[in-house]
């Protein structure tokens, strides 16, 4: 059960050079074997018969071969669930997993899903000051090669063993910008300590520091977001701050411990998700009176790589009217997911539950909508000034002085269109 409450909200699955591997450490607690190298028997006999008409047949014999053919047969079966969550894990890439809620990892430092759409691989968001954000990858980079290998027909988990790897050491990333522009980028992987919060001042569109406003930054939730918001949250009301803007924006998710504990110090009391099992069994996950900051303003801005921990966390505080959410829709990342081990030292990732915000509202393939939607613009970066940010400036003023807000006099922000697969 610990493992489940831990990692289920581990949104986007793939963190870059962590990814769906950084669980293995913790989430092979169970010893059931998933079964073994042949899946022949029963109403797959079938699989033989074609694998030996490939054998005998097949115009490229050197290719028919199990270490070939296996692989292609699980990605298969998994595929055809059209859910992106659950990705089968070679045993190679299993092996070199690390634990990314407690610690640091070597890698390039970046957040990384799969379009289910395209099944492009796509930069959620670089952290900060890792080495990918110094080299300039940006949110939304689809990666079109790895040293020069298309990632065309890949998995999430192929992208992340191609990319991560030993510190000092340089892998060439293709990535075409969201601006449709396309470079190579060289970067050198490094040791990057995972980040968690960032506070920082508020300055509206002059450039002027709001005083009387706080601004925090989740890039996930961690083991260390819970002590870092806490720590946050007492500096903001010893700076006697009124209102509070919580950028969500690239938040992939995180532990479920970490996001029930940080929803706990906003709400005094109530439910902060449900869990609906795969009978339909229900299970509500709720938290204590007296938050330290129940009574504080808050503003969400989410977009549309806020996912799993994120959306839980806004979805929570809109429903139980402690907060209101500026931006796009998000990503819609709200399922269970559970590390079963595989008897050839793979494993499978699979979902297992979905999660609903406390009015009843379904997260997965969805995203939540925004009160407030506003398309993001080159300026719209988290820990940076910018439309949505300013538009949450003005909401929490009306807020907190009782006037009325007039959203910007901007167009609804539509979804943005997936970008296309690449030639």
């Amino acid at each position: 059960m610990w493992t489940t409450l831990k990692w289920s909200l581990f949104g986007l699955v793939g963190v870059l050079l962590i990814a769906l591997a950084g669980v293995a450490g913790y989430a092979i607690n169970d010893n059931s074997s998933g079964g073994g190298d042949n899946v022949s028997s029963g109403n797959y006999a079938l699989l033989d018969e074609i694998q030996q008409i490939l054998e005998e047949e097949f115009v490229n014999p050197e290719v028919v071969t199990i270490d070939t053919l296996q692989p292609g047969a699980i990605n298969g079966l998994i595929e055809t669930l059209n859910d992106s969550h659950t990705t089968y894990i070679p045993p190679e890439v299993l092996q070199g997993g690390v634990d990314i809620i407690t610690g640091s990892f070597e890698g390039i430092g970046a957040n990384v899903n799969q379009d289910t759409t395209t099944r492009e691989i796509v930069i959620i968001s670089p952290f900060r000051g890792s080495p990918a954000e110094q080299a300039g990858i940006q949110a939304g980079d689809v990666i079109l090669a790895v040293d020069g290998e298309s990632t065309e027909g890949w998995s999430l988990t192929n992208a992340v063993d191609k990319i991560r790897g030993p510190e000092g050491t340089p892998v060439t990333l293709t990535v075409r910008h969201p601006d449709r522009s396309q470079e190579d980028i060289t970067i050198t992987r490094e040791t990057v300590d995972v980040p968690t919060v960032f506070v920082g001042d508020v300055k509206d569109a002059t450039g002027t520091t709001v005083p009387d406003l706080a601004y925090i930054q989740m890039q996930r939730f961690t083991d260390d977001t819970v002590s870092d918001m806490s720590e946050a949250l007492l500096q903001v009301q010893e700076d006697g701050k009124k209102g509070l803007i919580l950028d969500l924006r690239g938040n992939p998710g995180g532990g479920l411990d970490a996001t029930v504990s940080v929803a706990d110090m906003f709400l005094d009391g109530g439910v902060v998700l449900t869990q609906v099992d795969r009978d339909g069994s229900r299970t509500d996950y709720n938290s204590k009176p007296g938050g330290e900051a129940a009574d504080l303003p808050v503003v969400i801005l989410v977009d549309k790589y806020s996912a799993s921990g994120s959306e839980v966390l806004a979805g929570a505080l809109r429903d139980h009217d402690r907060a209101q959410i500026i931006g796009t829709q998000t990503f819609g990342k709200g399922s269970v997911n559970h590390l079963r081990p595989l008897s050839n030292g793979g494993a499978i990732y699979v979902s297992i539950a979905r999660w609903l915000t406390p009015d009843g509202t379904l997260i997965e393939g969805v995203g939540l909508t925004p009160d407030y939607k506003m398309d993001q613009t080159e300026d719209d970066v988290p820990g940076a000034v910018g439309p949505q940010l300013f538009a949450a400036i003005d909401l929490l003023h009306s807020e907190i002085n009782g006037t009325a807000f007039v959203p910007p006099a901007t167009p609804a922000a539509t979804p943005t269109p997936e970008p296309s697969v690449a030639p």
